[in-house]
């Protein structure tokens, strides 16, 4: 169901309602964000490795099951998917809480449901990715993407913000409570909407394990869509390995409580609307290619004022850094997603985002335990700023890639 009325997708109450949920279950992960490590820094004493261990877990189902997953989603409509996967993450995130209350809470119990929100994120992620291209019209993707990711960045704004004023006034754990009754939010939102996938011409269904290949090898085949996952990877082993150690360097390197924690990751996070908005604008003027890497650079570059921030007013450095890299990273995040909602085919889809995020998003699972164990044994400080070295020299390298080279990204593949 779609629609094409002056207004645009503001008029279509599929849309409103994907997007309700959608925000909604963002601002709750963004409190949980700082929320988890949160409980395990000051709840439970965790160690600096264990912080990032908490991190790296939650995407380490990338590499596990991303490939099988998504030509497992492929086969199957989106919606029941999206919809299983949010009420297993609000069950689980649940538990956290009710341990707390009960005196149970371990790191264990911590890791587990970290693990088990990412198995959840993967499926939901793949699904989530195939099933706007058949709400919206294809001319209407890149509307969709600025809005989602725009009220997405938002909604990242107020959760770490809203993870601190909670951590202070009720503790820690009650951040992950406001997680579990967001994805409660989302599951509502999914079963109201109307729309239903198109039937697909009934074919010869192959093995799991071919399909799985076959979008392996639409990826490695591809020269656009490879340097997009080799890329991604190594930025989120930087992006990963620099935020997993956030936390850790503001409440016990510069002394800023729970709640300014908050605060000041939420004012780095505001970049994100920014990047949204004006990602659309920069690609009618540059290109959408040129627009993608101009993104990427501006963050990276400025990401090596964080490891510069002090305590009082120094932590305007850290405020910039995050500032900039939100914009950058969100406003790459528009432009590439757009570019493959309409360049890869939907019976495809499935498969190919699973393949190329087996490599990217997997990379956060390394970057988060490389990010806990550097900074554990060589520093915090100094980790971030390693992290943000290798994030200018990915950056620098796609330069002298085909994306690097041209205007705008294909609307076609040749």
């Amino acid at each position: 169901m779609t629609t094409r009325e002056r207004g645009g997708l503001l008029r279509s109450r599929d849309f409103r309602l994907l997007w309700t949920g959608e925000t909604t279950s963002v601002l709750g992960s963004s409190i949980a964000v700082v929320a988890l490590p949160l409980v395990a820094v000051v709840t439970l004493q965790a160690s600096t490795f264990a912080v990032g261990l908490l991190t790296a877990v939650a995407w380490l189902p990338w590499l596990l099951i991303g490939l099988p997953a998504g030509a497992w989603v492929d086969r199957r409509p989106k919606r029941p998917v999206m919809l299983i996967c949010n009420t297993l993450s609000m069950l689980v995130f649940l538990s956290v809480p009710i341990a707390a209350w009960c005196g149970l809470l371990t790191m264990t119990q911590l890791i587990v449901v970290a693990l088990a929100g990412g198995v959840a994120k993967v499926f939901f992620n793949v699904a989530y990715r195939a099933y706007l291209p058949s709400l919206v019209d294809k001319e209407q993707l890149q509307e969709a993407n600025e809005k989602l990711q725009g009220s997405e960045s938002a909604a990242q704004i107020g959760g770490p913000g809203l993870a601190g004023l909670l951590a202070q006034g009720f503790g820690a754990v009650s951040g992950v409570l406001a997680d579990a009754v967001s994805f409660g939010i989302s599951v509502l939102c999914l079963r109201s909407i109307r729309h239903r996938e198109p039937e697909r011409p009934a074919k010869t269904r192959s093995r799991l394990r071919d399909e799985i290949r076959e979008g392996l090898a639409f990826v490695v085949h591809d020269r656009y869509l490879l340097v997009l996952a080799i890329f991604g990877a190594i930025s989120n082993v930087a992006l990963m390995g620099y935020q997993s150690i956030e936390v850790v360097f503001l409440a016990r390197d510069l002394g800023v409580g729970p709640g300014a924690v908050g605060l000041v990751l939420a004012l780095a996070g505001a970049g994100g609307v920014f990047g949204a908005a004006l990602s659309g604008k920069l690609a009618a003027q540059v290109g959408t290619a040129r627009s993608f890497v101009l993104c990427e650079a501006f963050g990276a570059l400025m990401m090596l004022l964080g490891p510069l921030a002090q305590g009082g007013w120094g932590l305007v450095f850290f405020v910039v850094a995050g500032f900039a890299l939100s914009a950058g990273v969100v406003g790459s995040n528009v432009l590439n997603a757009t570019f493959k909602q309409r360049y890869v085919p939907a019976a495809m889809f499935g498969r190919v985002t699973a393949s190329m995020s087996v490599l990217s998003f997997g990379a956060i699972a390394l970057g988060g335990l490389l990010g806990g164990l550097l900074g554990e044994t060589a520093g915090v400080r100094q980790t971030l700023w390693l992290m943000a070295g290798l994030e200018v020299f990915a950056v620098f390298a796609l330069l002298f890639t085909p994306i690097g080279r041209c205007r705008d990204f294909p609307a076609d593949r040749v």
